[in-house]
């Protein structure tokens, strides 16, 4: 199973706790590069994140911040699917992480989901989040 891996410019560790918080990840690792072994002494930077990682309902997903002055664009072409089982947890999830970000699509009904959404959180992730159908075989069954 693949694994997302999201790149950060020193916010990695804020991002994960909001993540944790949001999806009620109880198991959110943190692991600075000031306290990594066989890290170069150039690199060792005590507010930046070497790896991190929690639990969301689908999997996991991993993080770490940029190494101390390399350039990056945090994901800017990949986006994370989140599937919830009702609207109003789509909604709630979606706000949330909407919050001082960029909605790129309204949360709302589609011809494939009861509910829907695209973002991009205040930390750069872009984000779609969709409730998965009761039936299958209808998509746009009401909730």
């Amino acid at each position: 199973m693949p694994i997302p891996y999201l790149h950060f410019q020193g916010h990695c560790a804020e991002a994960l706790a909001l993540y944790a918080d949001i999806f009620g990840a109880t198991d959110l690792q943190l692991m600075r590069y000031a306290d990594a072994p066989d890290v170069d002494d150039t690199l060792r930077d005590p507010t930046r994140i070497i790896h991190g990682q929690l639990t969301l309902p689908d999997g996991v997903l991993m993080a770490s911040d940029y190494p101390p002055g390399m350039t990056g664009d945090p994901q800017a072409a990949v986006s994370i699917m989140q599937v919830t089982d009702t609207l109003a947890e789509g909604r709630r999830i979606f706000a949330a992480l909407a919050a001082g970000g960029a909605v790129v699509q309204d949360f709302g009904s589609t011809s494939f989901s009861r509910g829907f959404g695209m973002l991009r959180d205040r930390y750069g992730t872009h984000w779609m989040i969709s409730v998965a159908a009761e039936d299958p075989l209808d998509a746009t069954a009401d909730a």
